[in-house]
């Protein structure tokens, strides 16, 4: 019995544990596109190199950061850099990735192609 109810405590260890770093992604593939936790399409900027983002000032109030918490951490492709302003931001294989302020709801894409550097994250 003692054996049954520890694999039961582990096993459900294991599910909430799962279900909390699922939940701490930044971002997610949603309809084949990169999409924040709140369904909001995912961009990068061409302009941007080296991991450090070329978007502030005016730039990012129309293309706000993806925004990391202080105590994020990167794993496997994702990675947290620090802007200009000090703030950390999601990179995601190097890039920066940002939302964009023209979109209204979950599923909009109308910043992708915009002035032919802003960009849909696909992968």
């Amino acid at each position: 019995m003692r054996v049954s109810n520890c694999i039961a405590t582990l096993v459900a260890g294991i599910a909430i544990a799962g279900t909390a770093l699922a939940q701490d992604a930044p971002a997610k593939k949603t309809g084949g596109i990169m999409t924040n936790n709140a369904g909001m399409t995912v961009y990068t900027f061409d302009k941007d190199a080296g991991g450090k983002s070329a978007c502030n000032g005016p730039c990012a109030t129309n293309w706000p950061p993806l925004t990391a918490g202080a105590d994020s951490k990167a794993s496997g492709d994702w990675t947290v850099i620090t802007r200009d302003d000090g703030s950390k931001q999601w990179a995601y294989k190097g890039k920066p990735l940002y939302l964009w302020s023209k979109d209204q709801k979950a599923g909009d894409m109308t910043g992708d192609g915009f002035n032919g550097v802003w960009h849909v994250v696909k992968d």
